[in-house]
């Protein structure tokens, strides 16, 4: 309870204090500080949803960098056959665990600042009771709706309920911003999408062709002539095409589109009707004896038809271009006003540089605000 206590405490002073950092504080977002004690609780919850998608693995909270010795003293004493890994081996491995961690750490908790900051701003606000039935929702989705379920979840995430409260509150808030810019998905933007689409509501006509391609008007003539006289394609292919692709398979080309070929033999083989010889037929590549094996007429799905499909597509993609937006919003608020210490900087801080990869090119940490912990049901900020 301590935990939620800081965290409803903050918003009431969001945008307050001097933006200095304090001594047990890893960041401070517009004045509030983000300390160790709540840092740590969540590397904790972090490293716990880290363990569990491998089952037996133990429990490594890298949380005392530069010397990462406390993460050092947990894997010899968890991991028995590291034990006697050199110390400077172990450090590294820690500190890759820590940068991995971290930056998920702080980006949830930095991001949550933002969207509740960004909300007090825009006036959007959330009742207790909207909060209640949130976290009711939640529990049921998630099948936590005993109490034994959720002090088993609880336990098992190493969360508390507060922390749950939070997150719900946050992604709440977040949802509601989202919502607020959003675009409309209107009859003319589905319209516009259709048209714009037209594949992925139908399939274009296809032919099977069978051919023979070759180098010279007399060699395609003679070719012609042998199958007009009752002779194989399988034979004549084989004897008188220069088509690698198609020599050897009795001239065969499956499902052709209209354009896919060359000019010539494009405009040769939907212009002749099933089951007639054509040829030759002078194209870029040669000479071309054709017949049409099969014609698949094309189909297209009605726009009434495709319309619940188009409506789901651009409500996604209007709610990804709203959420991107809420984020860029919401660091030229607060992003200068995001200090962090550097040895827990990441993408959201001020001043941020990401590191130098090995080709010299910068490689911005990735964050998952997502990933401190198994939710409830709810993303943890929606992000």
């Amino acid at each position: 309870m301590a935990l939620g206590a800081f965290f409803v405490l903050a918003l009431a002073v969001a945008g307050c204090g001097s933006g200095g950092l304090s001594g047990n504080s890893v960041a401070t977002v517009a004045g509030n500080q983000i300390g160790t004690r709540a840092f740590d609780h969540w590397m904790f919850v972090a490293a716990k949803g880290n363990a569990s998608q491998s089952p037996g693995a133990p429990v490594i909270v890298p949380n005392d960098p530069p010397s990462f010795a406390s993460c050092i003293k947990q894997v010899r004493a968890q991991i028995p056959t590291l034990a006697k890994t050199p110390t400077k081996t172990l450090k590294a491995e820690c500190g890759q665990l820590f940068t991995s961690l971290s930056s998920q750490v702080m980006d949830f908790l930095i991001k949550s600042y933002w969207y509740q900051l960004l909300a007090h701003k825009l006036h959007v606000k959330l009742t207790q009771a909207q909060l209640n039935s949130a976290f009711a929702q939640a529990k049921k989705q998630s099948n936590l709706t005993t109490a034994a379920a959720l002090n088993k979840f609880l336990s098992t995430t190493g969360q508390t309920l507060a922390d749950i409260l939070y997150r719900v509150r946050v992604n709440e808030l977040y949802k509601d911003l989202v919502a607020r810019e959003t675009k409309k998905v209107t009859p003319a933007s589905i319209q516009a999408y259709y048209k714009a689409h037209p594949t992925q509501f139908g399939h274009a006509a296809t032919r099977d062709l069978r051919i023979v391609r070759t180098n010279s008007k007399s060699a395609a003539q003679t070719a012609y002539s042998a199958l007009k006289s009752g002779q194989s394609w399988q034979k004549v292919a084989k004897k008188y095409s220069v088509d690698t692709a198609t020599k050897n398979n009795a001239g065969l080309l499956t499902g052709v589109t209209n354009g896919e070929e060359e000019h010539a033999l494009n405009a040769a083989a939907f212009s002749a009707p099933e089951n007639k010889l054509v040829g030759p037929i002078h194209g870029t590549f040669g000479w071309y004896v054709v017949e049409v094996v099969k014609i698949t007429k094309g189909t297209q799905q009605s726009l009434t038809k495709a319309t619940p499909l188009i409506k789901q597509l651009l409500t996604s993609q209007y709610q990804s271009a709203a959420a991107t937006a809420i984020d860029k919003t919401a660091k030229q608020n607060w992003g200068a006003k995001t200090i962090c210490r550097s040895a827990y900087s990441m993408a959201d801080c001020k001043g941020y540089k990401a590191p130098k990869t090995s080709t010299g090119t910068s490689t911005a940490t990735q964050t998952a605000p997502a990933t401190t912990g198994t939710s409830t049901g709810s993303s943890t900020t929606g992000g």
